[in-house]
């Protein structure tokens, strides 16, 4: 017998009972970015693993260990499928001018690929929706961007999800803090883990977000990089808190958020919840004001982030069921002459907005009827060559309409014979 052929580990398959909630997440994050004027920009998952190395960094965990990358035997380069969309969107702006001249507010969502150990919430095909302001240098943008954050998690009906703030300062605010910080660890490497002591050598920010429980003592007792911050930096990170406070969104200052990337500087923030175990980070962002002359455009501020569709769906999950939508009409025939009626009757029905299924694959009318009642539909039309030949249905009601108060509606069960602009005003009707 021939083995059956599987997905890949953490790769995904969405099913139909599925879909529903992914399109409806997808609509709401739409249109609450068309409300802020964001633009969609569309980026391809394959691109020069170079672009991920200079701007993530060499020395991070997702460059090192999670890359999916190959070299294409067809030229010789190393290509990566994208980890992440920050350095994909940069790339595209400087490749097409979109900078020249202008600011740009923009937003993509798809696929990512990472080479993690698959668990609830992380996936080695995973989703996002990325939101970035290239070419603002103000506090004005990290605020909206962590205030539209909020909109959505109300619009969405999201609950306990709390966000942590930090300042990175400036590149040279950061050479100075890495010197203290490394003089400081190195008085207890015997006390640090491999991953630790690993990071230590190669990028010693990263330590200070360890999740190891036994190194959580002496990750707080650490010099704290906002001591270090320069003038300029503080005073952005003191009006992004003014912000905030302003628009009545808690926070909490975490001095220990750092971030995975190496290209981020001042702001850092990341939404979390409790409710997904160690996945608790379903939201996370900052601002990037060296990337873009790091790829290779010129100098301009930029900040931006990503929300993890997976994890903030778990999240809704939790919430209030969200039922798939249902057919207006499901058309129910048997005959020769009702074929080939039925077929005209359900493309009449959908010229005019409906949304309509037609019983394929034959079967008695109570086997049919079954499968019009399993599809949820409101409707059944029901057609027999006699209805062919007279040129008219019979409208089955199977359910009343959700809002319906008692105003006069069909009672579930009730049936009536008419024709097919009578049948497409019953299902027309809300």
């Amino acid at each position: 017998m021939t083995k059956t052929i599987q997905a890949v580990r953490g790769m995904n398959d969405i099913l139909p009972d599925e879909v529903h909630l992914w399109q409806f997440f997808e609509h709401t994050v739409r249109e609450w970015l068309r409300a802020y004027g964001y633009r969609e920009i569309r980026m391809p998952v394959l691109e020069r693993t170079e672009l991920f190395v200079r701007s993530i960094g060499d020395a991070t965990d997702i460059v090192e260990k999670e890359m999916y990358s190959f070299v294409d035997e067809l030229n010789g380069e190393s290509l990566t499928l994208r980890p992440e969309g920050t350095a994909s969107c940069v790339r595209a702006a400087i490749e097409h001018n979109l900078l020249y001249g202008n600011s740009q507010r923009l937003w993509y969502g798809g696929p990512m690929f990472r080479h993690e150990r698959p668990q609830k919430g992380r996936y080695r095909q995973f989703h996002q929706f990325g939101v970035e302001a290239l070419g603002y240098a103000g506090p004005d943008i990290d605020i909206e961007h962590i205030v539209m954050c909020s909109r959505l998690w109300r619009g969405l009906g999201l609950e306990g999800i709390a966000l942590e703030l930090n300042s990175l300062g400036s590149a040279e605010a950061r050479v100075r803090y890495r010197t203290r910080l490394v003089e400081y660890l190195e008085q207890h490497r015997d006390a640090l883990d491999a991953d630790s002591q690993r990071r230590l050598d190669a990028n010693p920010l990263r330590v200070l977000d360890s999740k190891n429980p036994a190194l959580q003592a002496l990750i707080e007792k650490a010099p704290r990089l906002i001591d270090d911050l320069d003038e300029e930096s503080a005073r952005h990170f003191e009006a992004v808190q003014e912000g905030l406070r302003e628009a009545g969104i808690e926070y909490r200052v975490n001095t220990r958020l750092v971030r995975g990337l190496d290209y981020y500087n001042r702001t850092v923030f990341e939404w979390t919840t409790d409710r997904l175990g160690a996945q608790g980070t379903v939201c996370a962002g900052g601002r990037y004001d060296g990337l873009i002359e790091q790829i290779g455009g010129k100098t301009a501020p930029a900040c931006g982030y990503a929300m993890g569709v997976e994890r903030l769906l778990a999240l809704m999950q939790e919430g209030p069921a969200r039922e798939a939508p249902a057919p207006d009409v499901y058309v129910v025939r048997q005959g020769d002459a009702a074929e080939r009626y039925a077929q005209r009757v359900a493309e009449t029905m959908r010229d005019a907005g409906l949304a309509v299924v037609l019983h394929c694959g034959g079967g008695s009318f109570k086997s049919q009827m079954k499968k019009a009642d399993a599809s949820g539909a409101r409707y059944a039309a029901l057609i027999g060559d006699d209805e062919a030949q007279a040129g008219n249905l019979t409208m089955k009601t199977l359910r009343a309409p959700r809002d319906d108060s008692d105003s006069g509606a069909a009672q579930t069960g009730t049936q009536a014979k008419v024709d097919i602009a009578q049948a497409v005003a019953m299902a027309a009707s809300r």
